[in-house]
C-alpha cells in the first residue's frame, strides 16, 4: 500500500509540473503575434473622415472608450471624453472578471507605433505583448479590410489628447491564462462591393459588431445561437436587460420588419424631433446598453446591408423578455 502511495504521489507530482509548465508556456509564449514594424499610415483627410465614421457610427470603439452618461436613454457618450477609457466590464454583465477600456487618444497610445495599434485592433494584443478580452471585439476587426483599419489608426492620431489613466483590466482564472490563447494574426479581407448586397452586408454586420451584443454569453463564452438575443446585462438597480433576438423569425425576431422599417428605427435618433429621455433609476425606466446616439449615424447604405445579411440568415424562434426591474415590479 506504500508503494502504491508513493507512485500516485510521483504521478501527482508530475502532473503538478506538467500543468505548472503547460501554464508557464502559455502566459509566457503566447500570443506570439508580431506588431508590423514597417507599417506606417499617412494620417490624410480621407482617412480621419473614414476613421471618424466607422470608430463612431459602425464599429463606435467610442462607445467603450469613452464616458457614457447612464443617466440618458442609450447612455450616449458625455462630450469631451472620446477616446478617454474608463468604462468598466465585469462580473454584474457576465464577464469572467474586471475589464476596463483603455485611454485610446494621444495621451494613451502616442507612444505606440503604426504596428502596434493595428495589432491591438485586429489582433487583441497590447503594446507590451498582454492579450486583451475579447470584449474588445478584436475577433471581428481581424478580418477588416486594411485600408479601414488604417483610416481608424488616421483617426485615433487626431483626437484630442485627454490625460486619463484608466486601472488595468485583470480576468478571472483559468480566462487569465485561456486569454492568451485566443489573439490571431490579422486576416484582413477586401471590404466588398456595395452592389454585391449579401458580401458587403456580412462585412459591414462584422465590423458593427452586431453578433458580439446579440448572442447569449455565460460567463465570458457564447453559448446562444448568434443573433438570437439573450446577451443579459445588469444594472446597479438590479434590473436586467437583454439583447433581442434579430434573425429573421417572426416569433420572437425581426422577421415582420421591412427593410426600410429596419433603418428608419436607427435614424429616428437622429431625427430633429428627438430628444434624449432622462433616466429615472428609483423608478425603474427602461434603459438600454445600445449605442443609438453612434449607430444612427450610420448611412442609409450601409444599414441596409446589416438588414440584407440578417435577414439572409436562419430564422431561429426565441422569444426575449427584454426588460425586468425589481424597482418597476414594486410601483
Amino acid at each position: 500500500m506504500k508503494k502504491l502511495f508513493k507512485v500516485l504521489g510521483v504521478l501527482l507530482l508530475i502532473l503538478i509540473l506538467v500543468v505548472v509548465g503547460a501554464i508557464t508556456y502559455v502566459t509566457q509564449a503566447l500570443p506570439n503575434i508580431e506588431a508590423p514594424a514597417d507599417l506606417r499610415v499617412e494620417v490624410t483627410p480621407e482617412r480621419v473622415a473614414r476613421g471618424e465614421y466607422l470608430a463612431n457610427h459602425v464599429c463606435v470603439c467610442m462607445d467603450c472608450h469613452s464616458t457614457r452618461d447612464w443617466n440618458t436613454f442609450a447612455a450616449p457618450p458625455v462630450p469631451g471624453t472620446l477616446g478617454k477609457g474608463g468604462e468598466v466590464f465585469d462580473r454584474t454583465m457576465q464577464f469572467p472578471g474586471r475589464f476596463v477600456s483603455r485611454n485610446i487618444t494621444p495621451y494613451g497610445i502616442g507612444s505606440w507605433s503604426d504596428g502596434e495599434i493595428y495589432r491591438a485592433i485586429t489582433s487583441g494584443v497590447s503594446k507590451d505583448g498582454h492579450p486583451f478580452f475579447p470584449v474588445m471585439p478584436y475577433p471581428y476587426y481581424n478580418t477588416m479590410d486594411n485600408e479601414d483599419v488604417y483610416s481608424i489608426i488616421a483617426y485615433l492620431r487626431s483626437l484630442p489628447v485627454i490625460e486619463s489613466q484608466p486601472e488595468p483590466s485583470k480576468a478571472d482564472f483559468p480566462v487569465s491564462v485561456i486569454l492568451h490563447t485566443i489573439p490571431k494574426p490579422a486576416a484582413p479581407v477586401q471590404r466588398p462591393d456595395p452592389s454585391d448586397k449579401l458580401a458587403y452586408g456580412a462585412y459591414v454586420t462584422n465590423a458593427a459588431g452586431c453578433r458580439e451584443c446579440h448572442t447569449k454569453m455565460v460567463n465570458g463564452e457564447r453559448m446562444g445561437e448568434p443573433f438570437a438575443g439573450g446577451f443579459e446585462f445588469s444594472f446597479p438597480n438590479g434590473a436586467v436587460l437583454r439583447s433581442p433576438n434579430i434573425t429573421p423569425s417572426v416569433k420572437g425576431g425581426i422577421g415582420t420588419w421591412t427593410r426600410d422599417q429596419f433603418i428608419a428605427r436607427f435614424k429616428s435618433y437622429s431625427d430633429s424631433t428627438y430628444m434624449p429621455k432622462k433616466i429615472d433609476h428609483a423608478k425603474g425606466d427602461f434603459q438600454t446598453v445600445m449605442p443609438w446616439s453612434m449607430y444612427t449615424g450610420m448611412t442609409e447604405q450601409d444599414l441596409g446591408a446589416i438588414y440584407d445579411h440578417l435577414f439572409s440568415l436562419e430564422p431561429v424562434e426565441n422569444s426575449i423578455e427584454r426588460w425586468t426591474d425589481p424597482v418597476a415590479k414594486t410601483n
